[in-house]
Formats: structure tokens, sequence, C-alpha cells
């Protein structure tokens, strides 16, 4: 049987700082103060000109960097100072939603605090509709339970998006794994096309983040564009076998993963959920085949 609050205290394949890992050492051991600081040296590749930063095209392919490591190779590059000095909005490196999550998760897993990013559908960004998004989920030994935790939300952006609750404890009926946004919309409770970003919406867009949360919950966090597996078919092309592995996925993945050996044992023994050597991602240049020993 695994623990696993032992499993999240240990970095995987994308949130090891490998020879960064320094960095990590003497950072805030709070929630709070760790949010700060990955605010002061990321920036949100879609927010930037609210801090008024026009991004070069250069810069926004940093959003392409996978690995911890690699993401912190390039924001002393950008800047050489400690980590917990704030850079200036166009000297942070810049990011998504996921990035901001992962990074998070990497920190407090350096600290042998159990975390892990959940990827799914955040319901405070546009009325009436649930955007593609990723928070962390970290374990809160005193209140004994896992917390979402929204890094992404500094106070800039709550006030721009009029947030009412704490992004430290995001509730769950706002932050929805990808196994919840699922259920809901194979039980007719919620209508698949008001999940999704921009013109890229539906069921098969919800599959996609339900399918990443399965690998991020075995963490292998990647980016909202690559693909692999059951994801890719056209929901057209689903037997009901598959459907029966997706619902499955679900029921188990849906909020704080009460039974992890079973999430762990379907996605090791399922080659259409297990994120296999080379991947697809699906990028603005094109479809480019990436090998993750190379991340």
């Amino acid at each position: 049987m695994i623990n696993s609050l032992e499993f999240f205290t240990t970095p995987g394949l994308m949130t090891s700082p490998g020879n960064q890992a320094a960095l990590l050492d003497h950072l805030p051991t709070d929630i709070k103060s760790l949010c700060r600081v990955v605010q002061g040296f990321m920036i949100h590749i879609f927010w930037a000109e609210k801090y008024g930063v026009h991004l070069a095209e250069p810069r926004r392919e940093e959003v392409q960097l996978r690995s911890v490591a690699r993401k912190l190779e390039r924001i002393i590059e950008l800047d050489p100072r400690p980590l917990i000095e704030a850079r200036e909005p166009a000297k942070r490196l810049v990011g998504n939603c996921r990035d901001f999550s992962v990074m998070l998760t990497a920190i407090l897993r350096h600290q042998g605090i159990p975390a892990r990013a959940r990827c799914g559908f955040a319901r405070y960004f546009v009325p009436d509709h649930h955007e593609d998004h990723w928070v962390c989920e970290y374990w809160n030994a005193p209140q004994n339970r896992w917390v979402l935790t929204d890094a992404q939300l500094d106070e800039l952006q709550c006030n721009k998006l009029s947030i009412r609750f704490d992004p430290l404890d995001v509730p769950r009926d706002q932050a929805l794994a990808g196994g919840k946004a699922w259920q809901l919309c194979r039980t007719n409770q919620a209508d698949p096309k008001t999940f999704g970003i921009f013109d890229m919406h539906g069921l098969l867009f919800v599959r996609g983040n339900l399918v990443r949360d399965m690998a991020s919950l075995n963490k292998l966090e990647l980016l909202p564009w690559d693909g692999w597996g059951i994801m890719e078919a056209p929901d057209e092309a689903l037997s009901a076998g598959d459907l029966n592995l997706l619902d499955q996925a679900a029921e188990l993945t849906n909020s704080d993963v009460r039974n992890f050996d079973q999430v762990r044992r379907l996605y090791e023994t399922d080659n259409r959920l297990r994120v296999p050597t080379t991947i697809r991602s699906y990028t603005q240049a094109g479809v480019q085949t990436i090998d993750l020993a190379n991340v």
C-alpha cells in the first residue's frame, strides 16, 4: 500500500529542481509567503499587459519550459538574485496557471510538504464559464486535509476578478478537478460547452483535463497542450470500455483523492492513461514530438 503523503513529498520528473535545488533552500515555509515568492519571479502570459509588460515572441516561448529545473535556470538568467527577492514584472519568468501551480508544488515538496498540481477548471475567471485552469493542492497537517491554493492570484488579479474567497484555500466548487468536470458533463449537470478556453471547449477538452490530472497525480505534470493516449481520440471513436475507464478515473480523482492506491494502480496498468516516453505537443508552431527524457 502506497503512503500517499510520502509519495507527494518527493519530486517527479517535472518538479525536480535538479542542479538548481539550492535556489529553493531558505525560502519561507508558510503558504502565503511562498505564493508571494512565486508571484515575485513569475508572470502569467495572458496577464502580462496588466502589469505593464509587452511580451516579445521569444519571451512568450518560456511557457514551453516543462520542468522546474529548466524554469529555475531561466529565472536566474533573467535576474540572478535570490528567489525571495521579487523581480520587476519584465524580469519575471513567463508562465501560465500550470507553471505557477507546478512551481509551488516543487517548492513545497522540497520542504517536505506533500503537494501536487491539479488540472481542471475554475469558475472565477469568466462568468458562467469553467475556465481551463491548474491549482496546487497541499497537505495541511494541522487541519488534516488537502487544501487547494491558487498561486497565480495576487492582489492585482484578485481585484480585477473580484475574488470573494481566500485564494490560499480555494473552495472546491470554484476549482473543479478534471474528474469532477467529467462527471458533471456526463450526468448532464453541466454543459460541456462551458468548459474550456478561447475557442476550445466541450467534452473532448474536459476529457483531456481529466487525463492530465490523472498524470499529474502520478507526478507527470505536463503542459496544457501536450497529448497522449485516450485524450487524443475523437469523441465518436470512444468505445463503451473507454468511457467506462474515464468514468472510473473521474470517480477516483474528482476531489481530494481518498483512494490513491487505486489511482496509482489504474494509471500504471492502462496504456490509455499512462504517459508514454514520447508524447505530442500541440503548439502554435505545429504538432511536435517530445521525448520526455530530454525535458
